[in-house]
């Protein structure tokens, strides 16, 4: 009797699904005419379709099944963004920054919202802290909710897998000056003691949001194996205080069951090392790069972690228009793109 040829035999190798994500801080996308900023011009309508068709290039060129962005003003200039892309997506959601009756988009500040072509399980905006991750900030008082609340989905593939996704924009290093009742700043913002003040009210914020955020992590994480991406503009390094808060990358060094909970840059475990680019700076501030869009991947998707249902393949950076010069008919940030797979169940 003959044994049975290799083609016979059942295939031992691992199928898998992949999942391609991006995030990307447009730069204050508002409709034409809409004023959003105080003591900045609005769009007018040809500055406002420049920017949409340059997004929507962008965005065509990304290709995500999954698009994290920030600083949205009007939910319906990014759903003209998307249009422009000619891609088909199904789900486009900037909570705090709809329009129409009885709204009319984010204000105060721009909000962060998510487009995706994958099937959405559940939607839900991260507006207070919880107790312990509320902090008290000089000359205001206490910090309890996120100024541009981070939004959390879940989404399903099409083989069943559910992946949490979290897109985040934190409180920026600019320092925080205190105002009267009209809005206007009260403190001479010339004194450099006041400055220095400012920018301590600013870092406490935004390790306030950054604790809560944590907090919302390890709640998806802990003693579950939920796939989770965090991503978006966390305003600070990968190595930061800030950004260790929210992923506990460090504490995994010398305790093994804080993987349960960590989460990694996706940059660091990517496995595709051929195709990382020296340099993968998203912003650059007064000529000196920065990492400050960042993607934040749990254990799942960590090839050599015993959990591991997936990896991160690959991760770029679009920066290439930081040097086109300043115009905010553009961004002043790079975008990262992550290409992740999950492996699919044996039939």
């Amino acid at each position: 009797m003959t044994s049975p040829s290799t083609s016979d035999q059942p295939s031992t190798q691992p199928r898998y699904a992949t999942l391609m994500l991006a995030t990307a801080n447009v730069l204050n996308l508002a409709q034409a005419g809409r004023h959003f900023y105080s003591g900045q011009d609005p769009y007018s309508e040809t500055d406002f379709r420049r920017k949409v068709d340059w997004l929507g290039e962008r965005i065509h060129a990304l290709n995500a099944d999954v698009l994290a962005v920030q600083e949205i003003w009007d939910e319906v200039a990014l759903r003209a963004a998307v249009a422009a892309s000619g891609l088909n997506y199904d789900f486009v959601s900037v909570p705090g920054a709809e329009n129409g009756p009885g709204h009319s988009g984010a204000q105060g500040t721009p909000r962060v919202g998510i487009v995706t072509r994958l099937a959405v399980e559940s939607v839900e905006s991260l507006v207070n802290f919880p107790p312990q991750a509320v902090v008290q900030v000089p000359g205001l008082g206490a910090h309890e909710h996120f100024e541009r609340p981070p939004l959390l989905v879940t989404l399903k593939l099409k083989h069943g897998q559910p992946v949490a996704v979290i897109t985040a924009h934190l409180k920026s290093k600019r320092p925080k000056f205190l105002q009267d009742s009209d809005g206007r700043t009260s403190e001479d913002t010339d004194d450099p003691a006041v400055q220095a003040l400012g920018t301590l009210r600013s870092l406490i914020m935004r390790a306030g949001e950054a604790l809560a955020l944590r907090l919302k992590v390890v709640e998806l994480l802990h003693r579950t194996r939920l796939p989770l991406v965090v991503m978006g503009d966390l305003n600070d390094s990968p190595h930061s205080v800030t950004t260790q808060l929210i992923a506990a990358t460090s504490q995994t060094a010398y305790d093994k069951g804080a993987r349960d909970s960590a989460l990694y840059s996706a940059w660091d475990v990517q496995g595709e090392a051929a195709l990382r680019r020296d340099v993968a700076y998203s912003h650059i501030h007064q000529g000196y790069p920065e990492v400050l869009d960042q993607m934040l991947v749990s254990e799942e998707f960590v090839a050599t972690s015993r959990h591991a249902i997936g990896d991160v393949r690959r991760v770029e950076v679009f920066n290439d228009h930081l040097f086109e010069g300043r115009d905010r008919t553009r961004s002043d940030h790079g975008f990262v793109r992550a290409l992740l797979r999950l492996r699919m169940p044996d039939d």
